[in-house]
């Protein structure tokens, strides 16, 4: 059964390049969202001696990306993880265990994003990194309101205030902003 992969907003291979991917990562796709269009890519990459997490808030999601996994042939390292990540310390991943983290249009949609952050933040170990994707460019007659774009800047100094350097800032299609966050306490 084909998926549609969100490539043409939000390019794999560009995401995993930032992240920088190898084998055996624990890697989190926050807010994976119902095709999984990273966390199946990425999960593949990291292998089998790899954990790939989908997280999410919406259980029918979770249930659709667990059920492709179970139907996969080369894919068994995917872990579905349900949670609300605007409260700090429910994400059912060990602390400290993750070698990155995504969060591709999730802060968009929150009205609480230093919670995520704070919550991504507890689960990184130092020296990884988080990879924030968002939308960039307004007025547009898809996506997020106006109202709702994300402060890179303000996202910039939580990180310099919670032990992260800004590596780096890229441009993601027409239509999205992106940066990486890494961990160093």
């Amino acid at each position: 059964m084909p998926y549609h992969t969100g490539h043409n907003m939000v390019d794999v291979e560009e995401v995993s390049a930032y992240v920088q991917v190898f084998s055996g990562m624990h890697i989190a796709d926050f807010g994976c969202g119902r095709t999984g269009h990273l966390t199946f890519p990425i999960a593949k990459m990291i292998g089998d001696t790899g954990i790939m997490y989908a997280v999410d808030i919406l259980k029918d999601v979770l249930e659709n990306i667990r059920k492709r996994a179970a139907i996969s042939s080369t894919i068994h390292n995917v872990h579905t993880v349900w949670v609300n990540l605007e409260v700090v310390g429910a994400t059912a991943i060990p602390e400290k265990t993750l070698d990155a983290g995504l969060l591709v249009n999730v802060l968009s949609q929150s009205d609480n994003r230093h919670a995520i952050l704070d919550e991504a933040r507890r689960l990184l170990k130092d020296k990884g990194r988080l990879v924030i994707i968002d939308w960039s460019k307004k007025g547009l007659p898809f996506g997020p309101a106006d109202v709702r774009f994300v402060d890179f800047e303000d996202i910039t100094a939580w990180a310099r205030l919670h032990g992260f350097v800004l590596q780096t800032e890229f441009a993601m299609g027409a239509y999205h902003r992106g940066i990486v966050l890494f961990r160093h306490d």
